[in-house]
Formats: structure tokens, C-alpha cells, sequence
């Protein structure tokens, strides 16, 4: 079974719980496989939870969740030393960032300084618990959810951490027909519950490295970073995608390029997935936020606007 072959089985098994949104199940993949992270926002009760639990199921992999809430602290996500009178020693307690697949539900709800916490986590695989640096656990990957910002009792996140996101996704309501479809396949039993692993934590880990493989030419890495470039010099934009968003760019379209089956990466890919990464790394003016303009849309303008690369290598 090849890696296109095995990446689809995981899709297909998610299929079984999300229904009707396989476009959202194929992003969370590709971000799964590049080895990033993502930030899922909609309005409760669309599916968020159930994906990132059916994503773990799939995988195999250990699965962590924690809620935020206003009181909770940075200690409650990480870990913490406990004395132990009978050893008369610290034993480390870790907390549920120390597992593979970890939701991080609704993220907005807890104060900044909480959700700091998941920083060097999220950026290095690792925490420091009382100066001693701990590894986290590989794979590793965190989908964070919330709910929009205007809801009460919600907390804007930093854009230190946004940055950290590898995407942004949003789930949208389903269908009338899908909302029917969710309804029977819930009548008589919980499909999560049924759902089984298809494909093992190890075969995952060569997945991520075979994402690295997937040749990306010198004339795409040009045109990545030229729509970079373009929005930090757009006139409606206060401050542009970094340099870590280039790299987040390409090395979705990698895994993106993998799940298609092609070794090579395409400008049809870039074009695609850049929306999903850059969007939520941009701040607007505020003359730009007046006029009802939204960061997705300077994103699809900038891609309009620039020069697609003519020249593709294919590596066979």
C-alpha cells in the first residue's frame, strides 16, 4: 500500500463520522502530515471535537483534550512537580500536552497568559516544567477550536500564537441534506465509538518524513515568497505573513502534493493552500477593517495579481 493509498483510508474513516466535509478532512490531514498545527473556528455544535477525535482514532495516536476555561492555568496544560514525602522527591505530573494528538477546545475562552502556554509546545516539541526541558512525544499535533470572537466570554488570541497555526479552517453549517444524514447515522448508535485505526502511529511518523521528500522547484519557492512579500506591501495591510508563514506554505503544499500522489509540488497547489495559511497571520488597517474588507480576500487579490511561475520541474 503506497502513501497516497494510506492517507486516503484515513480520510475515508473520518468520512464515516464528518459528513459532508471532506474538504476540511483533507486540510487537517495535510496539516497533520507537515508536521503543523491547526486552528479550527466556527460556532458550537458543527463537528469540531468529533473531528480531531475521529483524526486520533484514524491514526492511533494518544489522544489528549483539554478545555479551556477562564480559571484555568498554564501549569493545568504543561504539567507540575508534585513532592513526593514517601520518596521525598518532585515526581513530575505531565499534563495533557503530553500526548500526540491533543485538542485544545475552546481556546479563546482562557486568558493569554494560558494560552501561552501551548507556545513552545506548539513552535519547539517541547516544554520546560521547573528549568528542565521535556520532549514531547512524536507525532505531535494540536487543533485548537473556538468560537468567533464576538461571542461572550471570548478572548482574542495573541498573534505570537496565531503565527503558530499552520492554518486556520472553518466548518460551516451542514447541508439540509447532510443534517439528515448526521441524524441517521446517529439514531441508533455513536460512530465515533465504532470508528477503528487504519493506519499505525509509525506509519504516520514515515508519512511526515516522506512529506519532506516532495521536491518543491527554485522557481515555486520564489513565487511563495513573492505572495509573502506582496502582503506585507499591500496598502490595506498593517502587518504582513512572515517568514515562518512562507514556510508553513510550502511545506503544506509538500503533504498537500503527497495526498495527491505527485512527488512534486504544483503552483495550483500554492494557490490553493495559501488563503488557509497566510489569512490569519495578516493584520489590517484600520480604514481596510471599516470598509468590511477581510484578510482571505487580500490574500485571493494578491494571488490574482502575481505572476504565476511558467517553469515546472517534475521529479520522477
Amino acid at each position: 500500500m503506497n502513501s497516497q493509498q494510506k492517507i486516503q483510508l484515513v480520510l475515508e474513516n473520518i468520512s464515516r463520522v464528518i459528513i459532508g466535509k471532506r474538504e476540511v478532512s483533507e486540510l487537517s490531514v495535510t496539516a497533520l502530515l507537515a508536521g503543523g498545527h491547526i486552528l479550527l473556528e466556527d460556532v458550537p455544535g458543527v463537528g469540531k471535537t468529533m473531528l480531531v477525535r475521529a483524526l486520533a482514532k484514524s491514526t492511533g495516536a494518544n489522544f489528549r483534550r483539554i478545555q479551556f476555561t477562564p480559571d484555568l492555568l498554564p501549569s493545568d496544560v504543561v504539567g507540575v512537580s508534585i513532592y513526593n514525602p514517601k520518596e521525598m522527591n518532585f515526581e513530575f505530573r505531565p499534563g495533557p500536552i503530553m500526548g500526540n494528538i491533543v485538542l485544545a477546545d475552546e481556546i479563546n475562552r482562557t486568558s493569554p497568559k494560558t494560552q501561552s502556554a501551548l507556545l513552545e509546545g506548539m513552535e519547539e516539541s517541547s516544554v520546560t516544567v521547573d528549568g528542565e526541558t521535556l520532549s514531547i512525544p512524536k507525532p505531535f499535533f494540536v487543533m485548537a477550536t473556538q468560537n468567533p470572537i464576538d461571542h461572550e466570554g471570548t478572548y482574542p488570541l495573541p498573534e505570537a500564537q496565531l503565527d503558530r497555526f499552520i492554518m486556520k479552517l472553518k466548518m460551516g453549517y451542514p447541508t439540509q441534506t447532510e443534517e439528515v444524514e448526521v441524524l441517521n447515522s446517529l439514531e441508533h448508535s455513536f460512530p465515533i465509538d465504532d470508528l477503528e485505526t487504519v493506519i499505525s502511529v509509525e506509519e504516520l511518523i514515515d508519512l511526515q518524513k516522506e512529506v519532506k521528500m516532495v521536491h518543491v522547484s527554485d522557481v515555486l519557492k520564489s513565487y511563495i515568497v513573492d505572495l509573502a512579500t506582496r502582503t506585507r506591501h499591500d496598502p490595506y495591510v498593517y502587518l504582513g505573513a512572515s517568514p515562518r508563514a512562507s514556510i508553513a506554505l510550502m511545506r503544506v503544499a509538500q503533504a498537500y502534493a503527497l495526498m495527491q500522489g505527485r512527488s512534486y509540488v504544483t503552483p495550483d497547489d500554492v494557490q490553493y493552500l495559501a488563503p488557509f495559511v497566510f489569512s490569519h497571520r495578516i493584520i489590517l488597517k484600520p480604514e481596510a477593517r471599516y470598509e468590511g474588507i477581510h484578510t482571505s480576500d487580500i490574500v485571493k487579490q494578491i494571488i490574482l495579481r502575481t505572476k504565476v511561475p511558467v517553469e515546472r520541474t517534475v521529479v520522477t
